[in-house]
């Protein structure tokens, strides 16, 4: 077996830790331009606490808010600013879009050339031919995995797609995990940011290109999420909930850089650049039918068992070991249906996606890199018929 295995330099995981971020920071420059979210982090503190740890270790800092989800014009404005500051490295203080563009313009600011000539899919998709900036992740969602993957997802608004500048050269030097930065996270945030993550700990487990490296990870932080998630949706203050998911987050985000993802994945990218549905909201919604549709098709295919295993394995460790492999599975693709309703993920339909849009967003998933580590081709019906019942 041949294993490439990528993710952030150093990881430093714990409650309190958002402290250390200054000396962290050291080794990295001396003028960070941090990408920031939203005003919670105002009045929670965080952000004060970063830029007077910074400042204690003689780094200034210039801030950029992020509004949503990034795209191409967003990350072009923000590498412009940073580079008329003379920045030499990036931080990244927020949740999954402010770390991609954190990423994004790390990567950005030393090239030649516009971010389109990097974009995958939708771009030139070229390799970076100088190293970024050096990045310090640290996230305040419990979901993407953002901040130990090597790419940063930005949206073309005028494609209506969502593409990724990938190179091994992004995954962050740092990642700082301090679960205390979601305790303030509301319960439907929570919710959608935690089915990302577990849906970003399924996908690699049943991917193409899994690998022991990633089962192992995907398997322990799938035991977290199914004891945690819920909890935490239902009381924000348990902080054992908020230190689970954030674990669970953290090794999904390595499994994703290490082993891929999947259909979910490759139907989000399209759906999300077009519709204004949040990421989580789109994985959450998708991903019972997405696995039913591909538990269905390796059945039909009659397909050798060790993927059937492996949706098996999810429903033990999800639901329980059921008398059967079959039933197994079968259970699996129950309990997280049934966690969908009862964390009252929204509908694709509340944020206007009709049937007429259909075809076009399968036409276009299945254009997605993600698409590429799904345990099966899924066809155009078997697309069409997860996006009808996610309506």
């Amino acid at each position: 077996m041949k294993l490439d295995s990528y993710t952030a330099g150093t990881i430093v995981y714990g409650r309190g830790e958002l402290a250390r971020v200054g000396r962290l920071a050291r080794p990295l420059g001396t003028r960070a331009f941090l990408v920031r979210g939203g005003d919670h982090l105002d009045r929670s503190g965080a952000l004060a606490t970063v830029e007077a740890s910074l400042g204690e270790q003689s780094i200034t800092s210039c801030r950029f808010r992020v509004h949503g989800e990034p795209d191409v014009a967003t990350v072009e404005a923000a590498a412009a600013a940073a580079r008329t500051a003379g920045c030499d490295l990036v931080a990244g203080l927020g949740g999954g879009s402010v770390l991609d563009t954190a990423k994004a313009v790390a990567a950005l600011v030393p090239q030649p050339g516009t971010l389109l000539d990097y974009l995958e899919v939708i771009g030139h998709g070229r390799p970076l031919p100088l190293d970024p900036l050096p990045v310090l992740a640290i996230p305040t969602t419990a979901g993407t995995g953002t901040e130990v993957t090597k790419n940063a997802v930005i949206a073309d608004r005028e494609r209506c797609f969502k593409a990724s500048v990938r190179s091994p050269k992004l995954v962050p030097k740092v990642a700082l995990v301090d679960p205390a930065l979601t305790d303030d996270l509301p319960p439907d945030v929570t919710a959608a940011t935690g089915l990302d993550a577990l849906t970003q700990l399924i996908e690699p487990l049943v991917s193409r290109h899994a690998h022991p490296l990633t089962d192992g990870l995907a398997q322990a932080g799938l035991r977290l999420a199914a004891g945690a998630l819920e909890r935490a949706v239902r009381n924000g203050a348990d902080r054992d909930a908020r230190n689970d998911m954030s674990l669970a987050a953290l090794m999904g985000g390595i499994c994703l850089a290490n082993a891929g993802l999947g259909a979910v994945h490759g139907i989000a990218a399209p759906l999300g650049a077009t519709f204004p549905v949040p990421h989580g909201v789109a994985c959450a919604a998708l991903l019972p039918h997405i696995m039913r549709a591909n538990v269905a098709t390796l059945r039909a295919q009659g397909a050798p068992g060790d993927t059937l295993e492996r949706y098996a394995n999810i429903g033990e460790l999800l639901a329980g070991r059921d008398a059967t492999t079959e039933r197994t599975i079968d259970a699996g693709c129950a309990w997280v249906e049934a966690l969908v309703r009862r964390l009252d993920i929204p509908r694709l339909g509340d944020f206007g996606v009709t049937r007429a849009a259909i075809p076009d967003l399968v036409a276009r998933a299945q254009q997605a890199s993600s698409m590429r580590a799904n345990p099966v081709v899924l066809d155009e019906s078997a697309l069409t018929h997860a996006l009808v019942a996610a309506l």
